[in-house]
């Protein structure tokens, strides 16, 4: 009982944080954990439009990294579709068809 009353003793062990505390304090960690895009040159654009490309005529699957803030996404499929005015691509997966922004891959390999 004498340590509870020493110093902060009796607010220690009544702490407590509320609901909307704590999730704000993870949506603050997590804002922390952002990234931004990586700045990409024109040689490595073509590359990934050429694969793309390739993979849209050949019918071959490719591997793509698609950038998010956090963590990185990754995609296996076939080029079924090339949208260059808009910028997108319509990937065909296993089970789904994805599209994707041709500006948001970070990497296409076959």
């Amino acid at each position: 009982m004498g340590k509870k009353l020493e110093g902060n003793g009796i607010f220690e062990s009544s702490r407590m944080i509320l609901p909307e505390h704590r999730e704000a304090m993870l949506r603050h960690q997590r804002e922390q954990q952002r990234r931004g895009k990586p700045i990409m040159d024109e040689q490595a654009i073509e590359e990934i439009v050429r694969t793309l490309a390739q993979s849209f005529h050949e019918k071959v699957q490719v591997d793509l990294v698609v950038f998010s803030p956090f963590d990185d996404e990754h995609y296996s499929g076939v080029v079924i579709g090339i949208n260059q005015r808009m910028g997108r691509v319509n990937l065909l997966l296993e089970d789904d068809e994805k599209e994707i922004s041709i500006a948001e891959i970070i990497s296409a390999n076959l």
